[in-house]
């Protein structure tokens, strides 16, 4: 039996940004990792992150002038979604939650994970994640989702994206994309990969991009400047349907651990207008996870 990989942790070291976000940002894409004592890691897990529990994240909103989150359960809880449910129940109405499901989810569950503040379901589709989730249990799962009103969270690898353009536009429900598809900056924005998401965020109403995750496509070390244009490009195409998310901890990251406060600082890079920075860092997630005031 192989070895499960353990993940880097994440800089302890989180600067603060020169950028002041406005009042009510949300990070719309992080996770909570353990710990592992109370909420255990599923078995049948990828990976084994270090614990990054509740306390370090709340720690990390006050360092980034952060307000809401939207918390992301991480593939290495399975469907177990208590991490992220106990966080929310403790976040006063800031956190929202993006949840694992399997085929055993029944109709009342779906029900109660939204009494919980979960507004969404999440599928990798990524190769080092498990790759291709069964097709019949993701229809049956959508089919749930639709009368919540919920999301469908979706993590691609770049070169899949194509192959996948025709089952995006067919989605019932509001879909969004994770970390700018994960295209490689070093491939220019023409590459084909996003080229197919620019068309899809532009012509499908039901699409939304999470212009996250710089230091997974920058061809370079930290400040990731090379992800700046992508994330401009993608705004000029939906600014009302973008989101952003620093995805705190960091799983997976294979070469350079970003600090969050050099994450938080590419914000007026990609928005230098105080508009659009409230739209997509307040209204849009607003109006997409149904904060309360």
């Amino acid at each position: 039996m192989s070895s499960i990989p353990t993940c880097k942790a994440p800089d302890p070291h989180t600067r603060q940004p020169h950028f002041v976000p406005p009042p009510g940002a949300c990070d719309a894409h992080c996770h909570i990792f353990g710990p592992a004592a109370r909420y255990p890691y599923a078995p049948n897990r990828s990976y084994t992150p270090p614990d990054a529990p509740l306390a370090a994240f709340q720690m990390l909103q006050s360092r980034l002038g952060l307000t809401r989150a939207v918390l992301v359960n991480a593939s290495c809880h399975g469907s177990d979604n208590r991490v992220i449910v106990d966080a929310i129940a403790q976040s006063g109405g800031r956190y929202r939650g993006v949840a694992n499901v399997d085929e055993g989810f029944t109709a009342a569950d779906y029900r109660r994970l939204h009494e919980q503040g979960c507004r969404g379901a999440r599928f990798n589709f990524v190769r080092h994640l498990g790759g291709v989730p069964d097709m019949a249990t993701f229809r049956r799962v959508l089919a749930h989702l639709e009368p919540l009103g919920w999301h469908v969270d979706l993590h691609f690898d770049a070169q899949d994206l194509p192959q996948y353009d025709a089952l995006l536009r067919e989605l019932p429900v509001p879909f969004i994309i994770d970390h700018m598809g994960r295209v490689p900056t070093a491939q220019g924005l023409q590459q084909a990969p996003f080229q197919v998401l620019l068309q899809l965020l532009s012509r499908n109403a039901r699409c939304w991009v999470k212009i996250s995750g710089a230091e997974r496509i920058a061809g370079e070390g930290p400040p990731f400047r090379s992800a700046v244009p992508f994330a401009q490009a993608l705004i000029a195409a939906a600014p009302e349907r973008i989101l952003w998310g620093t995805d705190w901890p960091h799983p997976n990251i294979a070469r350079h651990m970003p600090n969050d406060g050099d994450l938080v600082d590419l914000i007026p890079q990609m928005l230098p207008d105080a508009a659009l920075q409230r739209q997509i860092l307040v209204d849009n997630p607003q109006r997409l996870y149904q904060f309360t005031a």
